[in-house]
Order: C-alpha cells, then structure tokens, then sequence
C-alpha cells in the first residue's frame, strides 16, 4: 500500500491541475489576442470584452461553484471544470468567428472559477494539519506553471502561419483531457463524504491519506465538528454572528491578492514595458523572464509556508511590496535606467509569488468550518474575480489619468493598508486541524 504523505501528494497535484488550467487560460490571451485582432479586424471596445468576459465568466462560475460543491462533492466539480476547459480549448481555437469566440472564452471562465475554488478546497480537506499550507500552495504554483506554459508556447506558436492564434488555444486542450482521466484516480473529500452521510468511504479515504492508526480519531473529531452544524449550510447563515467575521476576514484577504496589482503587472508587462520605451521584443523576453521569477518563488514559497507561517510570509510580502513599488515610482520619475526598473518589478513580482499568491488560497481553503467551507469559498472567490475584473477594467483610465509612476504609487498605498490588514486581522494557522480552526 502507497504512504498516505506520498498518496495526499499525488492527489494534491491532479487536483492542482485545476490549478494549472487557470493559469494557462488567464494567460494565453494576452499573445493571441494581436492576432485575433489582425485575423478578425474588431476595434477596441472588442479587445477589452474578449480579455475581461472570462473574469464574467469567473464570476458567475463561483456564484454555482459552493453550491454545486456541497451538492454534488469537491471531485464532481472538478470533473465539469475539466469538460469546460476541453470544450473552451475546443471551440475558441475552432472558430469561425469572434463571437464564437467569446462564447468559448466564457465557458473557459466558468471553468476558471469552478476550478479557482474546488482545487484548493479539496487538496485543504485532503492534506494533513502540518503538510496543509504546502499542499494547498502546490495549487498556486500549478497556477503559475499555466501562466508561465502559455507565455511559452505563445512564444514557440507565434511563427506558425496564419493559424498560430488557434495552435495557441488548441494546446490548452491536452492538459484539460489528461485532467479528466487523472481525476477517475482521485477519492472524493473525506470531508465531504462524511457531511453528507457516506461514512463508510470517508472513513476508507482516511485510512489511504492518514494511515490506519489516526484514521479513527479524525473520522470521530469530523464527525464531531459536523453533529455541531446539523443544519444545511446556507448563504444567510454565512453572514449570521459567528460566521461573518470570518467571512469578512476571507473576502479582504481574496480582494488584497488581487488589488495589491499582481495581474496589472503581468498582463499588462508588454504595455507598461512599451511606455517605459523597451523594444516589443525586449518586452516580450521581460515578459517570460517575470514568469520565470514568479514560478521560482511560488517554489520557495513551499519551503516556508508550513515552517514560517501564513502570516510572516503575508507580512513579509506585503512589505517588499510596498518598498519595490515605491521604489519603482521613485526610478521612473527619475527616468533612471531601464534596467533598474526591470529589477524593481521583478523584486515585486519575487514578493508576491512567495508570499500573496498561494497564502491567500491556503487561509480562505482553511478558515472556514467544515459546513461553511463550500459557501464561504464560493463568496471569498467571488469578491477575489470582481476585484480582478475592475482592477483590469479601470487600469487603463488610471494609467492616463495619473501616469505610471503614480499608479504605481497608488497601488504601494494599497500594499500598506493589506500590510495593516495582515497584521492586526489575521491569525496563524500553520499545523491546526481544520477542526480546530473552526
């Protein structure tokens, strides 16, 4: 029989491919997009819906994904997001035109948030207390391995022909398939087995990913913390007394991730290196070369977030943050080397990755109670993707109102307020049963 430590790491990582699907599909835009535009010939207000109608489609995916999670269990929504990343890959790469197009693209932003919270729900439900944050955080490096895979190919498609946009989109469509099959090989959520009355199996699936000695006491301390929420969960009950701190403390934490100006920064690298007067294919290797950084440090991050905390890596984040932005404001209105302001992203780009990215998946997979976990995701989730489709939405009109060295000044004023919030609201969770969190 397979250790549990080596079977909780191989299901965390087919989970995690829900991960890494997200990634790729959030990414592989921003080098198609140009030749979409060059094959179909749409104006601008185009471009931005094409970007933005899969973070609509985020939305609306978390709105059903708590729901259908608590209905149908953590795995089967793992399965629909699955089919809709294939059929997303499928049809985008296949159409005949661009509202097809969108219509495909919606689909795969269903399937980004399901997947933005069933993945790291599941692998926090799978994973034991002291192995947790680092399992869940393998969901944020799956993550960028998707960023950083499409940046790739992007790079390696775009000399093949007229139909280079489509091989981009097409490529997509392996992952999401070998996601499919590897999903018949993973166990449904002991967590979720037992709330809805399956004890046997739950108990099964404890015995494979905790070994038989401690399956018995965590299936009694489950069950426990489950007799005490008898009732179905409900978005009222969610916002009752004892839930809605909780609640607040998830939504800030999903909102922070996104508006501190982590995906300004990434999708928007070639244009801000453009206005900085860096060539386009200078732009593009800085590009690939701030996905590598990311990559790397979402690695390092694995090493810390059990050892060091949730919190000091927040903290410590947060402050590089802060420094490397304002740093990069100062440089810019200085007009100091290029270069210089590359170094300055980069260490931001270092900051986040190790620290923002994958801690704000484990705390709001962790924070919540067993009977809450589904709905309290679902709204945290949901608060994450708005921040992100208006921080993408008004980024434009603040760079031409303020410039970009006070829009990135603006954002190191929000990078002081989550430091503020991470500090005075936000409590460790490093090597606590789930049970125990509650």
């Amino acid at each position: 029989m397979m250790k549990p430590t080596r079977y909780i790491l191989l299901i965390s990582l087919v989970a995690a491919c829900g991960g890494l699907l997200f990634g790729f599909d959030t990414a592989v835009i921003s080098g198609v997009l140009p030749l979409l535009k060059a094959h179909f010939g749409f104006d601008e207000l185009t471009s931005g819906w094409i970007v933005s109608i899969l973070t609509i489609g985020c939305i609306i995916g978390v709105i059903f994904a708590g729901s259908l999670a608590d209905k149908y269990g953590r795995k089967k929504l793992l399965y629909i997001a699955s089919l809709l990343f294939l059929l997303s890959a499928l049809g985008t790469a296949s159409s005949a035109n661009i509202y097809i197009f969108q219509f495909f693209r919606f689909l795969g932003g269903l399937a980004v948030g399901m997947a933005s919270m069933a993945s790291p729900m599941y692998i926090s439900e799978i994973a034991p207390a002291d192995k947790r944050g680092r399992m869940v955080s393998i969901n944020q490096l799956t993550i960028v391995t998707g960023i950083l895979f499409a940046f790739f190919t992007n790079y390696l498609l775009v000399n093949t022909g007229d139909n280079n946009w489509r091989w981009m989109l097409l490529v997509m469509a392996i992952p999401a398939f070998v996601f499919f099959v590897l999903l018949f090989t993973v166990p449904r959520s002991p967590r979720w087995l037992l709330m809805v009355g399956k004890d046997e199996e739950g108990l099964a699936t404890l015995k494979k990913i905790t070994g038989e000695a401690n399956a018995a006491r965590e299936f009694e301390e489950i069950r426990n913390s489950l007799n005490k929420q008898k009732e179905k969960a409900t978005l009222k009950d969610i916002f009752s007394s004892k839930s809605r701190t909780t609640l607040i403390v998830g939504i800030i934490l999903a909102i922070f991730q996104q508006i501190t100006g982590i995906n300004i920064i990434m999708y928007y690298a070639p244009v801000i290196f453009d206005t900085l007067g860096f060539s386009i294919d200078s732009s593009l290797f800085q590009t690939v070369l701030i996905g590598c950084i990311n990559f790397l440090f979402t690695i390092i991050s694995l090493f810390f977030v059990d050892r060091l905390g949730r919190k000091p890596l927040l903290l410590i984040g947060s402050a590089l943050m802060t420094i490397s932005l304002g740093v990069l404001a100062f440089s810019i209105n200085e007009m100091m080397e290029g270069y210089w302001i590359l170094l300055c992203i980069l260490v931001y780009i270092a900051s986040f990755a190790g620290s923002l990215g994958p801690v704000t998946w484990v705390l709001i997979s962790e924070i919540f109670p067993n009977k809450y976990r589904a709905i309290g995701m679902s709204v945290s989730t949901l608060f994450l993707w708005v921040a992100a489709f208006f921080v993408s939405l008004l980024f434009p009109v603040i760079l031409s109102s303020l410039g970009i060295a006070n829009t990135f000044l603006l954002f190191m004023i929000v990078c002081i307020a989550a430091f503020l919030f991470y500090l005075f609201f936000v409590k460790e969770t490093k090597n606590t049963k789930l049970e125990s969190i509650e």
